[in-house]
């Protein structure tokens, strides 16, 4: 059987996008693989590769077409470029686990449960920090994580244009000032158990000073674990809709920082 010779104006359709697609793919799997849910240490890594792929086919449809390298040198630049924007859009994205699990840090501090089940996820947590992060990572997905992380792609073109280093004050800037916000979030969603653990060992001096033969400690340590595990059931509904409207903020203006 003799096959058909394709013409010219096809192949050089064909093999430009190839390269828009392999182009779009280097920011897509820097970024996939750091997502949350979908970048865990416990996925397996043809799994995170079938989910950069079919990212690419989402994003790579909705970009004007992207000039192929002409040369190794100009697709060594893309590599680069399209790694370190992927890469941070990543890192970005989870720091908001990195803010619910420095929360649920905080908490067990505070309120003793800081050696409880910590060894349920795949990095070494506390018990609030593991139920926060398993719980914060389900109502994401829930609420359509993959549809934002695949907007943020589309847009990001327009805040890190693609073949471009981002400018280093800008980048930097922006970065502080996700951090800043992650830790500020982190924070105030363990407000609640560091009030808590606040007056009780208030209390507990107060006590210990009217009644120095009293051993406060052995007393007082079942009331903070239980009063933990309380704030957790009754602050966690609260805490989780924070920390989704935030995240949910990010995706709607993730340029924030950089003007």
């Amino acid at each position: 059987m003799t096959l058909l010779p394709l013409p010219p104006e096809l192949l050089a359709l064909l093999g430009a996008s190839f390269w828009h697609f392999a182009i779009v793919f280097l920011r897509v799997a820097a970024m996939s693989a750091l997502l949350p849910a979908f970048g865990e240490q416990y996925v397996p890594m043809h799994v995170k590769l079938g989910i950069a792929v079919a990212f690419t086919f989402i994003v790579a449809p909705a970009l004007p077409q992207i000039p192929s390298p002409s040369n190794a040198m100009h697709f060594a630049s893309y590599a680069a470029s399209e790694a370190i924007i992927g890469a941070a859009l990543g890192v970005t994205v989870r720091m908001f686990i990195m803010g619910l699990q420095t929360a649920g840090t905080i908490a067990a501090q505070s309120t003793s449960l800081s050696q409880v089940l910590g060894g349920i996820g795949a990095e070494t947590l506390p018990a609030i920090g593991a139920v926060l992060m398993l719980a914060g990572l389900a109502l994401a997905v829930m609420m359509g994580l993959h549809v934002r992380v695949a907007e943020l792609l589309i847009y990001s073109y327009q805040i890190f244009p693609v073949g471009e280093f981002p400018e280093a004050a800008g980048f930097s800037k922006w970065g502080v000032h996700r951090f800043s916000q992650i830790f500020y979030m982190a924070f105030t969603l363990a407000a609640p158990f560091l009030i808590t653990a606040l007056i009780y060992n208030m209390t507990l001096g107060v006590i210990n000073r009217a009644m120095p033969q009293l051993m406060v400690f052995f007393v007082g340590a079942p009331v903070i674990t239980f009063g933990g595990l309380f704030i957790l059931m009754v602050a966690s509904p609260m805490i989780l809709d924070v920390w989704l409207r935030a995240m949910m903020s990010f995706f709607a203006d993730p340029g924030a920082g950089l003007r």
